[in-house]
């Protein structure tokens, strides 16, 4: 997790000076979310509600990406489709949103190029997202980070926080400070991307992209890796702890 999530952000002058942002995304939410239980026993992950909300997690979703200038979605479901296509088809939303849902598991990469398929404009770049992402950033300056490096995919990286304690010493073993769940020395994989229109024809049939088509990207230096802004949220669903830690940070934030 970083910073606390404040409202998506306005246009740069840098994003502005870079081609039209993308207009439309796919969401991927057909994951099972074993490690969420039991709230996804009855309910897809990204059905879950953010606690203290009343939306769940792919409202808040949806909600940014049209702030953020999307107009199309398309929602690439699994585990429990039915739960989250009711949940769409009943909900009032600042977005057009088709569903697709995989009849086998087709693993990230499999079901990202299938949801591919569904975008209204396939000569254009387009944003993905994991379905189990919860975040604010300015999706702009993302696209025009990926414009200006001429990049094939871009990816938005966040220095998560270390989930224990960590303890400082000296060059004598000597121990100076602990510092209480402090921010990893690395960046990870966000789950969200910015795509060329090109991307979908790259991605395998079946099984997962970040094994076959990322590191290809990268040896042909055509991957690119956002770092989130300063301050921007970020929180990757993935366990009841998370959940938990989410409804505490967006309570502090109200309260701030």
């Amino acid at each position: 997790m970083t910073g606390t999530p404040p409202p998506a952000a306005p246009t740069s002058d840098r994003a502005a000076a870079f081609p039209a942002p993308p207009v439309q995304a796919v969401v991927l939410a057909g994951g099972q979310g074993s490690r969420l239980r039991p709230y996804t026993d009855d309910r897809p992950k990204p059905m879950v509600e953010i606690p203290g909300t009343g939306l769940p997690i792919i409202g808040h979703q949806l909600a940014w990406l049209a702030a953020e200038g999307v107009t199309d979605a398309v929602v690439s479901c699994g585990h429990l489709a039915e739960v989250l296509q009711e949940w769409l088809a009943r909900a009032v939303l600042p977005l057009r949103v088709t569903t697709v849902v995989e009849e086998e598991p087709l693993g990230r990469g499999g079901g990202l190029k299938f949801a591919a398929r569904h975008l209204p404009w396939p000569d254009r770049p387009w944003y993905a997202t994991n379905g189990d992402v919860w975040t604010r950033f300015p999706l702009r300056e993302m696209a025009a980070f990926h414009a200006e490096r001429g990049a094939t995919a871009t990816l938005a990286l966040a220095r998560p926080r270390i989930p224990w304690g960590a303890v400082e010493t000296n060059e004598f073993g000597q121990v100076l400070d602990f510092v209480e769940a402090p921010l990893s020395p690395y960046l990870i994989n966000a789950g969200v991307y910015v795509f060329a229109p090109g991307f979908a024809a790259l991605l395998p049939d079946l099984g997962d992209h970040e094994r076959t088509t990322f590191p290809r990207l990268a040896r042909e230096r055509r991957l690119a890796g956002f770092p989130l802004p300063q301050g921007a949220y970020w929180r990757a669903i993935d366990t009841a702890k998370d959940l938990a830690e989410a409804a505490r940070e967006l309570a502090a934030h109200s309260g701030a």
